[in-house]
């Protein structure tokens, strides 16, 4: 995993942490250019770990960014 997906998947992780979806609704569309849709994929997957760690979540954010590459 790259250095800047896990610094990604850190941001992110605090936002959902402190239920501010907007904001991570906001971080990964100015950011990582990912269309409303995925972004809603990508909180609902990272919501449904059971241990959240930036790992974990940037895991999720490189699979949904491969997706889109297809």
């Amino acid at each position: 995993m790259s250095t800047t997906w896990k610094y990604q998947a850190r941001r992110l992780k605090q936002m959902i942490d402190s239920n501010n979806e907007t904001q991570a609704h906001l971080f990964m569309e100015r950011l990582m250019l990912f269309p409303v849709d995925i972004q809603d994929r990508i909180i609902e997957d990272i919501s449904d770990l059971n241990h959240c760690s930036s790992d974990a979540v940037a895991s999720i954010l490189s699979h949904y960014s491969i997706l889109e590459l297809k």
